[in-house]
């Protein structure tokens, strides 16, 4: 919403949404509440930057708006440029006018979605303009742009950068998810981390060295390659405290690079994501809800998935899938186009899927795409909450009780031949509120006969967004059934860990001859409302772990960089090994 000017003699904004300046109205809006809506209120603008710094800001705008006039709107861009956001101002002149994306310089200014659309792509030529230039000059030279989508810059970039710092704003879930995105691009990844406890800039601020030596060691064991990044004071001097962590760091890292140069990660699974980070192409009006429920469900899977210490790639349609055994489709993706073809060929491959909530329906949400589901959709969940009781083939680790989903799902029907694995439990009532009272207890009642999960043949669905819904809500049996579901539709994962705990992670990356698996024990923990902190690893001992062992029995099993032996077994198809103790991060190396 545009800022309401009030003050004698202001710019006055024309209010929207049915408000009124009249304190008589009642629908009045008060300088307190025009504030409130005010997108660039400096604090709000400053909060948005602490909250996501890599947040990118385009602001197109005609100068002749009379509904919202363009002097509060350049006020606004001053606020965010003031508050550290990168914003990008343009404010369209009769020059502008080309009659059919930009029509007029008034307040509707022409096709929004498309003008948006634009900006976003003029900025993808300027960059690869910039690269060709470079390449010119030095056809050598390694780039990157920042700021411009990784798959936008396919066909002029060199690398890619994965830029995270985990207190300043980015958290500990996205670099788990960039590590598993980016490798499948099929360039070299370069993980961007930085000591600084809030965000750039921040140059009194310093990280505890656990917690940036994990941000090393984690990309790492995701096949990616690691700089910290930091900015010199501007009279030159060397902070030496920080640059005394960085070589502690660095020297223990460098004693693993025999086992980093040239390893790839070794996956198994792949959870298609339409929408991926940072979505720049999904900031267009009525498409931003869409990608931040894509991301949040990518989030849940990603955290779930890494839990279970599966070995898994995030994926869009410019990857290959044809090397998976596992796809997954999370929560929301509906069905067209290339993504459509690439499901159908996982499927002609005799291979297993795993959906949930409304993935595999087509774009309006009317019918599955494919007769491989089994299933007829019935609409939306009537029920608010749902709860599902799991059947005996579902029922290791969940409560013998009707458990709770807690967000909405969708309801269907079990065709002929559709095997009913779990099933919907209907509430005595829906959350509600009649005018006098909130409806919030809620007992489970009876079965409906409606399915919660259903498999035919190589196709497992689960009827509501079960990895939204661990993200949001971190419910424990959730990720048990998504677990139970997994173990039948692929029974030998490549990694079992049983002596590693939840917080525990477990990746496998490959050089010719010889496997690694790493193992990393530490957990961020949550102090005030943004901060996640890592302050000391985690130390285990006897930990129990198996590496599929692929038709390769390995010839030694090992500690880098010590090259500690390991005594190992051979049995059912894996290798087991027990790794005595670790501080934090431990990589077995297995030579075959």
């Amino acid at each position: 919403m545009c800022a309401l000017d009030s003050r004698p003699g202001g710019e006055g904004t024309t209010p929207n949404a049915g408000y009124s300046r009249d304190p008589a109205a009642p629908n009045y809006l008060s300088p307190e509440m025009q504030r409130i809506r005010d997108f660039g209120n400096p604090e709000h603008c400053r909060l948005l930057h602490a909250a996501n710094p890599n947040l990118k800001i385009v602001i197109a705008h005609g100068v002749d708006d009379r509904t919202c006039p363009v002097v509060p709107k350049i006020r606004q861009f001053a606020n965010m440029v003031e508050a550290g956001l990168d914003v990008d101002g343009h404010f369209f002149t009769a020059a502008d006018v080309d009659g059919s994306l930009i029509t007029t310089t008034g307040h509707a200014a022409g096709d929004r979605e498309q003008i948006v659309l634009q900006l976003a792509s003029d900025y993808v030529r300027m960059a690869r303009r910039l690269a060709e230039a470079a390449k010119e000059i030095n056809p050598e030279l390694l780039i990157f742009c920042n700021g411009i989508g990784y798959e936008a810059q396919e066909d002029f970039g060199t690398y890619l950068e994965f830029e995270c710092l985990p207190t300043g704003g980015w958290g500990y879930e996205s670099l788990p998810m960039g590590a598993r995105h980016l490798r499948t691009l099929g360039k070299p990844v370069l993980n961007m981390t930085g000591r600084f406890h809030k965000s750039w800039g921040d140059f009194g601020g310093i990280r505890t060295e656990p917690s940036l030596e994990y941000d090393c060691l984690y990309g790492m064991a995701n096949a990616m390659r690691t700089t910290i990044g930091d900015h010199f004071h501007p009279r030159g001097d060397i902070n030496r405290p920080v640059f005394n962590m960085y070589k502690r760091i660095y020297d223990r890292l460098q004693r693993y690079e025999p086992w980093l140069e040239g390893a790839e990660a070794v996956t198994e699974a792949a959870v298609a994501w339409p929408a991926p980070y940072p979505g720049y192409e999904f900031r267009a009006p009525g498409k931003w809800d869409t990608y931040c429920d894509f991301i949040s469900s990518i989030k849940g899977a990603t955290r779930a998935l890494c839990e279970m210490k599966w070995q898994f790639d995030l994926v869009t349609t410019r990857a290959d899938w044809s090397d998976y055994a596992l796809l997954i489709l999370p929560d929301w993706l509906t069905l067209e186009g290339e993504m459509a073809e690439g499901v159908r060929a996982h499927l002609d491959a005799g291979k297993p899927i795993l959906s949930t909530g409304w993935s595999g329906l087509d774009p309006q949400r009317e019918g599955f795409v494919f007769d491989d589901w089994g299933l007829r959709y019935l609409g939306d969940s009537p029920h608010d909450p749902a709860f599902f009781e799991a059947g005996e083939a579902l029922a290791e680790g969940i409560p013998e009780m009707p458990v709770t989903f807690y967000q909405k799902g969708a309801q269907f029907e079990a065709l002929e031949g559709t095997e009913v694995l779990a099933e919907i439990v209907a509430p005595y009532y829906n959350r509600h509120w009649d005018g006098e009272h909130g409806f919030v207890y809620l007992p489970p009642d009876r079965p409906t006969g409606s399915p919660a999960v259903t498999q035919r043949g190589q196709v497992a669905h689960i009827s509501h967004p079960a990895f939204i819904s661990y993200f949001l809500d971190a419910q424990v049996p959730m990720r048990q059934l998504i677990a139970n579901v997994l173990d039948r539709l692929l029974p030998e994962p490549m990694v079992r860990a049983p002596g590693l705990p939840s917080f525990g992670r477990a990746t496998v990356t490959a050089q010719p001859g010889r496997r690694m698996l790493h193992l990393l024990a530490y957990v961020p923990e949550k102090r005030g409302p943004t901060v996640d902190m890592i302050e000391e690893p985690i130390e285990l001992r006897n930990v129990d772990v198996a590496l599929r062992a692929d038709g390769r029995e390995p010839s030694s099993v090992y500690l880098a960089p010590d090259r500690v032996e390991l005594p190992f077994e051979l049995r059912d198809g894996y290798v087991h090994v027990t790794v005595p103790e670790m501080s934090g991060y431990a990589m077995v190396v297995f030579e075959c």
